[in-house]
């Protein structure tokens, strides 16, 4: 069952500014998922209390899940929405998805941080869940807003896809095969000011759109390139499209990239129970990490941003970097560390790159 929130006019658009959500969760250790060796419905009914239980077989929707409506998100929430109701024992149509329609999806003009940022993909979805309209929210993580709206926070996360970014071209197997005076579109500024660090002679353009579209304006001859998400393409089934993938050594991904993130209202313990199920712990170390890392930069939405970590048992490893919107310069940083200590080390790699760049540097972005 689906239903189409509100249309936001673009007037109302102009007045969004850069977002200003809640700290990073703290999270506990795990063995690498949310799940133990019971089963998924046995894990759900120790979590859950008899009261709850009894809820489970009503003929009312069990969970209402708010997403954004282009084919990715609903492969997302619908992936959310299978694992939960594997979870809770009940049919997947016990978990309605409820499209809500974004900020980001109506303003298509100009570039999200001309628009105020990324934090556009997921206001009206923030608003239903406050509201008590839905009872979570499925969002791609890197296009959460640094800091959650007050009552909100994320009880969970699936386990991460790739993380990567692809190249995608008619023109070019490579970034560093396309011809000077190329035409490389995308709407991210972290992309963009990577592609004119690695390759200051081709022409970065705007390019907005769900996959499919900018797939579309690629093939019609808009641009020459693009950059999407390697767990976009995974997800849609349409990783043939790409022609290489680009290595994170020199290529970071976004914070959060290939994680699919579970929001809730921060009192609903019967929510975050379920959710608790279904949660990858490897993926919330690593992702709060990134977002710890973030928040500390707290830079422009206009600021170029990477963030990266890897879990492996107990031990995090981090990546991060900041790069002038026009490439021209950048810095970067690494931490290892003790996955109990995910927040620390984010925090305290973005504030060495603070340090070291320089308050004008983001002044100046």
């Amino acid at each position: 069952m689906y239903y189409i929130g509100p249309v936001v006019t673009a007037s109302e658009a102009k007045q969004s500014s850069c977002p200003h959500p809640n700290p990073p969760p703290q999270t506990g250790e795990g063995n690498g998922r949310g799940v133990s060796s019971l089963s998924l419905l046995a894990m759900t009914r120790a979590y859950l209390p008899d009261r709850v239980l009894t809820e489970l077989s009503a003929s009312a929707p069990l969970l209402r899940i708010g997403t954004r409506g282009s084919p990715l998100a609903l492969v997302q929430a619908r992936e959310v929405q299978s694992g939960l109701a594997a979870a809770a024992g009940v049919a997947p149509e016990r978990i309605e998805i409820k499209i809500i329609r974004t900020t980001g999806d109506v303003v298509q003009d100009r570039p999200l941080a001309d628009a105020g940022g990324k934090g556009l993909f997921t206001k009206e979805i923030e608003e239903a869940l406050i509201a008590g309209t839905i009872d979570l929210a499925v969002h791609s993580s890197k296009d959460l807003p640094t800091f959650l709206p007050p009552g909100l926070a994320l009880a969970g996360f699936l386990p991460r896809e790739d993380a990567r970014d692809a190249f995608v071209s008619r023109r070019a197997a490579t970034l560093r095969d396309l011809p000077p005076g190329a035409v490389v579109g995308t709407a991210s500024p972290r992309r963009e000011a990577l592609v004119k660090r690695l390759r200051p002679d081709v022409t970065v353009v705007t390019l907005r759109g769900n996959v499919e579209t900018r797939l579309r304006k690629l093939d019609a001859g808009e641009v020459d390139a693009t950059l999407l998400a390697v767990a976009g393409l995974k997800r849609l089934g349409l990783l043939s499209a790409a022609r290489s993938i680009l290595d994170p050594a020199e290529f970071l991904p976004a914070v959060g990239q290939g994680a699919i993130g579970i929001e809730i209202r921060a009192d609903d313990q019967r929510t975050r129970a379920l959710i608790a199920a279904i949660a990858d712990a490897d993926t919330e170390i690593a992702v709060t990490a990134e977002r710890a890392f973030l928040a500390e930069l707290d830079g422009s939405c206009r600021t170029p941003i990477g963030g990266h970590a890897t879990v492996s048992g107990d031990a995090l490893e981090f990546r991060g970097i900041i790069v002038k919107p026009d490439g021209s310069e950048a810095f970067e940083v690494t931490r290892e560390g003790p996955r109990a200590e995910a927040v620390k080390l984010g925090t305290d790699a973005g504030r060495e790159l603070r340090q070291r760049a320089g308050a004008d540097f983001f002044a100046r972005a």
